[in-house]
């Protein structure tokens, strides 16, 4: 018996589903309503909002918290509500938010009753697994409201017009309905690996639908690479568009085949990248992958602004995900992360058009004549064009120097200053060696000696296990 198309259909919308949901590692959640964020203008104002609102609980996991006018007000609203005998309880990245919290930063908060926890800090067990960051951005209210975003809790985000610094360009989404069960979930696992106790979590089937839109929360911990492999997916499943906004883009080489195939096939891609960072050698390194993206037909914009600090993605007008997750290894196999993949015409096409409006403000990246193919060009998009250049003193270390040395690929013009700073490193770090080799010496041996009180450690740690 022939199978009715009307079957066929709803085979095939099965098996991207389950495509989908195995990629991510994270359910299909109907039943949202989900609101997007521009800026520190909308997403502060909303978080507070929510923060003021609470009664029973507010649950914050933030990469930054910084100590600056901005941080003291969270603090101050976050204490307040302990004191009305909210359950606060808060989760920082001991390196992202630096010297904050052993400035004081959070010492309101606790003495009002919060609890306040660092995430993997350095210690003598855990060697250089203190690395690994914990650069989610979660904020949960009351088991029915949260916000997941690329933005932190800083003055870099308000900006500052007496300085001529304008705020950061930051995309975050507000969620309330079933999924918000899942945000409790992820923050409740993140609570324990920082040294807190269990939580109550509650059950997605207790939270009444309050929208139509799915989604799925994808919380990521180093080396599942779920949005590592989503990105691959979507990259690979795109039909018409794929437009995406990144902070610190150092695509690898899959990813950046799959974007290539799609530009190929008739695909718009399109990225919208930084043009000055707060980590400066981030900008030289993703210029130096430019080429071969614009050779195979994406199109390269880079924001004119202060910082483009946004970690979005939009294809078909159907599919948009938006979080902490940048395009880069770090990100993708290193860090906690948190972002939700959005099944919604409605919210994509509201991310398009922000997109859109975004590339006003952005200078497009070309080739020039084929005649010179070496050369890359700023070309003004838009009414704002371009304020300056900023040099950059550092560049894709790992991959110019693998060209120099293995000959691989091309080098190209934009390298020359990463291959000279290169070149200058290492005759410094020769010289050193043979005048001063005590100077490398030691640093090794610290290493060294570290690693080993580490396997030591957990060498008797596992000992003490097995006898009990």
């Amino acid at each position: 018996m022939r199978r009715s198309p009307a079957l066929d259909l709803q085979a095939l919308r099965g098996a991207a589903d389950q495509a989908f949901s195995r990629t991510a590692g994270a359910p299909l959640v109907g039943g949202n309503a989900v609101r997007i964020l521009r800026d520190a203008t909308e997403n502060y104002p909303a978080w507070e909002a929510a923060i003021a609102s609470a009664e029973r609980s507010i649950h914050i996991e933030m990469y930054i918290f910084h100590r600056d006018a901005v941080g003291r007000r969270f603090v101050d609203l976050l204490a307040a509500r302990a004191r009305a005998g909210v359950d606060v309880r808060v989760i920082y990245d001991w390196f992202g938010a630096g010297v904050g919290a052993a400035l004081g930063l959070f010492r309101p908060l606790i003495r009002a009753g919060g609890q306040v926890r660092p995430f993997n800090p350095p210690t003598i067990g855990n060697a250089l697994g203190w690395l690994r960051r914990n650069h989610r951005k979660l904020i949960t209210v009351d088991g029915r409201i949260a916000f997941v975003s690329g933005l932190c809790i800083g003055q870099a985000w308000v900006g500052d017009p007496k300085k001529g610094r304008e705020p950061w360009r930051d995309t975050g989404l507000e969620i309330i309905g079933p999924a918000v069960a899942h945000a409790e979930a992820s923050f409740a696992e993140s609570w324990l690996l920082a040294g807190g106790s269990e939580l109550d979590v509650p059950d997605p089937a207790d939270i009444p639908p309050a929208g139509t839109v799915n989604l799925r929360l994808i919380p990521t911990e180093p080396f599942t690479a779920n949005l590592l492999r989503l990105d691959l997916l979507v990259g690979t499943v795109a039909r018409r568009s794929l437009w995406i906004t990144d902070a610190y883009f150092m695509g690898t080489g899959p990813y950046m085949e799959a974007l290539m195939r799609a530009a190929a096939d008739g695909v718009d891609v399109r990225l919208l990248l930084p043009r000055e960072s707060d980590v400066g050698w981030t900008v030289p390194i993703a210029r130096s992958l430019y080429r071969p993206l614009l050779e195979a037909g994406v199109r390269i914009f880079e924001w004119n602004g202060t910082m483009v600090h946004a970690k979005t993605a939009v294809a078909d007008s159907r599919w948009a995900r938006i979080g902490s997750t940048n395009l880069n290894l770090n990100s993708w196999i290193g860090n906690w992360e948190l972002d939700v993949a959005i099944e919604d015409v409605g919210v994509a096409r509201t991310l398009e058009e922000h997109f859109l409006e975004d590339l006003e403000r952005s200078t497009e990246v070309v080739l020039t004549s084929p005649r010179r193919p070496r050369r890359l060009h700023l070309r003004q998009y838009g009414r704002y064009g371009s304020r300056r250049r900023v040099a950059r003193t550092m560049s894709g270390v790992g991959r110019t120097l693998g060209a120099a040395v293995t000959g691989n690929r091309p080098l190209e013009s934009v390298e020359i200053s990463p291959v000279l700073l290169l070149a200058a490193l290492l005759t410094i770090v020769a010289v050193v060696g043979i005048v001063m080799p005590q100077v490398l010496a030691w640093p090794v041996a610290i290493i060294a000696g570290w690693l080993a009180v580490t396997l030591v450690v957990d060498a008797w740690q596992l000992w003490r296990r097995s006898k009990k």
